[in-house]
């Protein structure tokens, strides 16, 4: 019994481990897609509330000032200050970002939408050493927590040299106790949430895959940043379509 907890103690671990490495793809995909193509989607939203107030204002048409009235209100209202200003300002004041853009410097591209090879060989490696769900005592289970949200946040920042920093720490740390021999209700009790566990991992990873993003990653595994490339170029043929209907409309 007790080699079948261990067993699936490290089988959850390796389960977490990839959940953990697609939500950072996942979230880091997110921000990369709205900075890039978040502007061309509300271009597309303009001009399409454009061209239908264009078309109603030639023809009068109730059902044209219906469509017109509804693609208005589609648009997007223009962001607050404080809406503009989020994530331009951090502890230091204006962050790089909003400097360059107030001072007509370039500004900096996105960082890489995914974590490095070396990113990841780090982090699955610290995972499997110092993941909470291989305490016994509770405060060594506080002590990795503690530990492994420092190790997350570093792997999701893509930072090679934070995560050897840590794992480094980590081989300097106290040695983990001797774990006792457990009873069998305890055995049978931990695998019981192991299982609870890996099920609520399961919905996470069901809710990830099935987001727009997430189907988004999957198409292009291996290259994501050029699926942005490919898709930009797409939404600006759109673009330039639009602008042509309204042109047309207008004159």
């Amino acid at each position: 019994m007790e080699r079948a907890v261990r067993v699936a103690e490290q089988a959850l671990i390796e389960f977490e481990i990839a959940v953990e490495t697609f939500r950072v793809e996942v979230e880091n995909f997110s921000r990369l897609h709205h900075q890039k193509l978040g502007p061309m989607y509300a271009r597309l939203d303009e001009l399409d509330a454009r061209i239908a107030e264009a078309r109603a204002a030639r023809t009068g048409d109730p059902e044209d000032l219906r469509r017109a009235q509804e693609a208005r209100a589609a648009v997007l209202p223009m962001p607050g200050v404080d809406e503009l200003f989020n994530d331009w300002i951090d502890t230091d004041g204006l962050s790089p970002e909003a400097a360059a853009m107030l001072t007509d410097r370039p500004v900096q591209p996105p960082k890489r939408v995914r974590p490095s090879e070396e990113a990841r060989r780090l982090y699955r490696e610290l995972a499997r050493k110092a993941h909470p769900d291989l305490a016994r005592e509770e405060d060594e289970r506080k002590r990795r927590e503690e530990f492994i949200t420092r190790v997350n946040a570093a792997y999701a920042r893509g930072d090679e040299a934070l995560l050897r920093e840590l794992s480094a720490e980590w081989e300097a740390g106290p040695a983990p106790a001797e774990e006792r021999l457990s009873e069998s209700e305890e055995l049978y009790a931990r695998l019981e949430w192991l299982a609870e566990r890996k099920d609520m991992l399961s919905a996470v990873a069901r809710e990830l895959e099935e987001s727009a993003i997430g189907a988004m990653l999957r198409m292009a595994p291996d290259d994501p940043d050029q699926l942005l490339e490919e898709i930009a170029e797409q939404l600006l043929a759109q673009v330039s379509e639009r602008e042509s209907e309204l042109a047309g409309l207008v004159q």
